[in-house]
């Protein structure tokens, strides 16, 4: 006999604006208690220093993450000039010093090195894996860690401030995998200082904007949230709300059911779409399945059990 999960079988977004000293993993814990959901993830880990834009995935929408991590960000951050610290942030202790503070010329004219494709070398003190590891746990350790450098994309770089010398504000969009915290390190670098991040705020992640997420404590303040309640409907976005940019393919209920069963549809003839890679098959508007076209036929990829 299966086990029954507990919680309720409830799906869709939750875009929570994700306040400063919370890690995204307490988030996503707190979003999944409110809900009372059985399952949740998140779309793109902020450290507890950042704040912003954290979009949790409930339910069946935990199966469009992969989708959600590929998508652009924006960000606004400070860099910190004269201070470089082991974690490129302001939690890090200060490992090295310089009195040269650059010009809002000096900076205007270095930011264009740093649009486009561009090489990063990600903070030593950041979670990838270096020979099984964390990297920032072998870091903590006191070993020495070399991470290679990756290619990310930083579609737009702007200077949107000088608060004091000391300080610069910037606003970023940027490809999936882009560290603001390597992007403030090099740009001091670049302008004959050092510097690290000092305050760094999400602003978008994909579809989800600042604009529509919920502050935390405003979130917590609703209780338990009861599925049929006007609040839930209001907080609760479906979940392909994170597949926007995906074609989407009504079908019958005979290929409907055929996907569900994780079978192929076939779409050949003069009715055939012209479309190729992901689509999102939908039955009566209701999300069906993620699949891949390709040669005439739809595949299924993650078939949504909403129970309808």
């Amino acid at each position: 006999m299966s086990r029954r999960k507990k919680g309720e079988a409830i799906s869709g977004w939750v875009v929570v604006d994700k306040p400063l000293g919370l890690t995204s993993t307490d988030v996503v814990s707190r979003v999944r208690r409110l809900f009372n959901a059985q399952k949740a993830g998140h779309a793109g880990t902020l450290d507890p220093l950042a704040t912003g834009v954290l979009p949790v995935a409930l339910g069946e929408a935990t199966k469009t993450v992969p989708f959600m991590l590929d998508a652009s960000k924006r960000y606004r951050f400070t860099v910190r000039f004269g201070e470089a610290t082991a974690t490129d942030d302001a939690e890090g202790v200060v490992t090295d010093t310089s009195p040269v503070r650059p010009s809002d010329a000096e900076i205007e004219a270095a930011l264009p090195r740093f649009s486009g494709e561009i090489e990063q070398v990600p903070p030593v003190f950041s979670a990838i894996k270096v020979g099984g590891e964390r990297a920032y746990d072998l870091a903590r350790a006191g070993e020495t860690v070399e991470l290679k450098a990756r290619r990310v994309t930083i579609h737009e770089i702007r200077f949107t401030g000088r608060p004091d010398p000391d300080h610069v504000e910037l606003e970023i969009l940027c490809s999936k995998g882009t560290y603001v915290r390597s992007l403030a390190r090099d740009l001091a670098r670049a302008l004959g200082t050092v510097g690290h991040v000092s305050a760094l705020r999400r602003t978008a992640h994909g579809p989800f904007r600042e604009q529509s997420a919920i502050p935390l404590d405003n979130l917590m303040a609703f209780g338990h949230i009861a599925p049929a309640s006007e609040a839930f409907s209001r907080l609760l976005l479906p979940l392909e709300t994170a597949l926007d940019d995906i074609p989407a393919l009504a079908l019958s209920a005979e290929d409907a059911s055929r996907l569900r069963r994780g079978q192929g549809v076939l779409l050949r003839g003069r009715d055939a779409p012209i479309l190729s890679g992901p689509v999102l098959a939908t039955h009566r508007g209701e999300p069906v399945a993620l699949t891949e076209y390709g040669q005439g036929e739809l595949r299924p990829v993650r078939v949504f059990n909403l129970g309808s």
